[in-house]
């Protein structure tokens, strides 16, 4: 079954707009480098409805497995490194459709 991980993201006051598009030309490359994706989509947020949550990354993977291939992938495991110490906050969640 499917399986949709969705993280939400707050960066940091004073992070330019160019190194948050950065980070999520980085998180959208992941395509074709990490064989458990089968989409995945960056956004901004344009309500005031997430609070202090500016964007988001939405990742379609194939299965639970594909979740967990994902996540230890190494490129992965890059962006997410490079991403964290720009951001305040962040929230993930994983839902299988």
């Amino acid at each position: 079954m499917p399986v949709i991980h969705m993280t939400w993201l707050g960066f940091k006051q004073g992070v330019p707009e160019e190194r948050v598009a950065r980070h999520l030309a980085a998180c959208r490359a992941l395509v074709g480098r990490v064989p458990a994706i089968v989409e995945l989509k960056t956004g901004a947020n344009f309500t005031d409805r997430a609070g202090s949550l500016t964007h988001c990354v939405l990742v379609t993977l194939r299965d639970r497995a594909g979740l967990a291939a994902y996540l230890d992938h190494p490129e992965h495991v890059a962006v997410r490194a490079a991403l964290t110490p720009d951001v305040a906050e962040m929230r993930a969640m994983d839902i299988e459709v």
